[in-house]
């Protein structure tokens, strides 16, 4: 099979976007979050919420929560004042979820490092 110039592009860029683009950050909607975790990614949900008239009700909040509590594959973020400190905080965050998905950000850096260094 050969590929086009434009499937050859899309291909990296996924495998860029699989490797390295952590933390991912989405809305509480299942469609937002669902391929993250398709690539083995724990995305950062904010859900909408009625009371800042970002939806018409909570049912994002709800749902985000219930895939938090069951599944333990998302980190919900309710309170924005707080993302600032799960972003910082993500690996560690993601280390003590206990459900076998990683960061790949130490796994990158070390590869960078090496490639680095054998170009010196």
């Amino acid at each position: 099979m050969v590929l086009t110039q434009w499937e050859t592009l899309c291909g990296l860029f996924f495998a860029f976007f699989e490797k390295i683009v952590v933390p991912i950050l989405t809305s509480g909607g299942p469609a937002s979050f669902i391929m993250p975790l398709q690539i083995g990614k724990t995305p950062i949900v904010v859900p909408r919420q009625h009371q800042y008239n970002e939806h018409v009700n909570d049912h994002q909040v709800e749902f985000a929560r219930n895939v938090a509590q069951r599944m333990g594959t998302i980190i919900p973020v309710e309170d924005i004042n707080t993302l600032g400190d799960v972003i910082t905080n993500y690996d560690q965050i993601v280390a003590s979820m206990g459900h076998g998905m990683s960061s790949n950000n130490a796994k990158f850096n070390e590869e960078l490092e090496k490639m680095v260094s054998e170009l010196y």
